[in-house]
């Protein structure tokens, strides 16, 4: 093993050797968005289906999850698993690497942010709420989630990455240097996404120096010293999900299923799915925006709302005029945590005096656990979406909740003190700017 190589172990990271398609003429057809998107539009899957073609694409890789519960699965995955195969043996696909890559995102909304294309080592990664390992989940992980997930991925010679994990690099020190240059390097895709995605350009970073660069800012960022005096605790916490946190957990459970069963094995920790093909980006990217996820409660009167709130901690609530007074006001800094609210009959804002939990999310959370609890007909859903969440929640019996955006300075010492946010505390962007697979990388030996 290089220095290099032993540098890189130490903080988690693997240079990939990277696949993509050998034509370029055909990337539009290529990518598609992350699985998880469009869960209940199965007409946007259909549409894909419409401008891939019958060309080469990531469509025939992955399981949108519109389809999970269509008949006979396993069948889907066979195929899946088989065009893999396919892919490789007829050279449709190509090695590229090793190497990182740097992408750059364009979003229809005008937005560009920037990331790393690499591989984590799953070594590093425990997504148990307690975790103290180098690589956490930001949200509690539903088990009951991965199952079908494995499915997918342990008879699959590829793995697609539409994981972004997030890195806290304030002074911009491990990924903005390479856009500087991104001049010398060679650009090994630049193309439209189809359905309104944007553009998407990826450049292939593998030269000593540049890397020895990435590493060192990496190894500064997890330097246990610094991290103890910004935070107060020892345990480097350097990578921190956005997206795509069952993923990552399915591709750990994979992992660990492969270690049982090679028990005897002397080289399995070179096998490749010890790690994941991840997109590594910086939090204070200007790109990235959180967006808040709101509650909407239903059979749920105000009554029993307040009941439960007043159980949990002191409250006020200051009723207003406008939906937009109720969003500009959690906008603003504020010394108490602040949540928004709409019923049939009224609107305003509740301000936690002696709140639950660090951020408004784990709150009011807590205070839909205890009402649920409680009232067995009440139920709750997760709504992306201001007016979605006023016009659900002013029907009658209903009951709208307004949550600030996350911010980006207290995210990462949110998931140190609190272990993980509340399920469904923010979205990274709406659906269409969510990552879409391009590149593979092999995990079987």
């Amino acid at each position: 093993m290089t220095d290099l190589q032993h540098r890189l172990e130490k903080i988690a990271l693997k240079v990939p050797e990277i696949y993509l398609p050998s034509r370029k003429d055909k990337m539009k057809e290529w990518a598609v968005v992350a699985c998880d998107q469009y869960s209940s539009d199965k007409g946007y899957w259909h549409d894909v289906e419409k401008t891939v073609q019958g060309n080469p694409s990531t469509l025939n890789l992955i399981f949108p999850e519109c389809y999970l519960n269509d008949p006979d699965p396993d069948e889907r995955i066979h195929t899946i698993n088989k065009t893999m195969e396919t892919y490789l043996e007829k050279k449709i696909l190509s090695k590229i690497g090793p190497a990182f890559f740097l992408v750059e995102r364009k979003t229809a909304s005008g937005a560009v942010r920037h990331g790393l294309i690499a591989a984590l080592d799953l070594e590093a990664y425990d997504y148990s709420r307690n975790s103290i390992s180098l690589i956490r989940a930001t949200e509690g992980t539903i088990e009951d989630r991965i199952p079908p997930r494995k499915k997918i991925r342990e008879g699959a010679p590829l793995e697609l990455p539409h994981i972004l994990v997030l890195i806290d690099d304030p002074d911009n020190t491990v990924i903005e240097p390479l856009i500087t240059k991104e001049k010398t390097f060679e650009c090994v895709y630049d193309f439209e996404l189809m359905k309104n995605g944007g553009h998407i350009r990826g450049f292939k970073v593998d030269d000593e120096s540049t890397l020895e660069s990435i590493v060192s800012a990496f190894e500064k960022l997890a330097d246990k010293d610094s991290f103890q005096a910004q935070y107060g605790d020892s345990h480097v916490l350097l990578y921190a999900m956005g997206d795509g946190n069952h993923s990552l957990a399915t591709a750990k459970a994979v992992w660990e299923d492969i270690k049982k069963e090679n028990t005897h094995s002397a080289d399995i920790m070179n096998h490749p799915a010890r790690w994941a093909l991840v997109e590594i980006e910086n939090i204070h990217d200007s790109g990235i925006v959180f967006e808040p996820i709101h509650r909407v409660l239903f059979n749920c009167t105000s009554d029993m709302f307040f009941n439960a709130l007043d159980a949990s901690g002191s409250f006020i609530y200051n009723k207003m005029d406008s939906l937009d007074e109720v969003i500009s006001s959690l906008k603003k800094p504020a010394l108490t945590q602040k949540i928004g609210f709409c019923d049939n009959n009224s609107l305003g804002i509740i301000e936690i005096s002696n709140p639950a939990a660090t951020i408004a999310a784990g709150s009011l959370q807590k205070t839909i656990e205890i009402l649920i609890e409680q009232e067995s007909n009440v139920s709750v859903d997760y709504i992306h979406g201001d007016e979605e969440t006023y016009t659900l929640g002013t029907q009658e019996n209903n009951i709208g909740l307004f949550l600030p955006a996350i911010s980006k300075d207290t995210f990462f010492r949110t998931i140190v003190t609190d272990k993980t946010f509340p399920r469904k505390t923010f979205s990274m962007g709406e659906a269409d700017e969510k990552r879409f697979y391009i590149e593979c990388r092999k995990i079987i030996p």
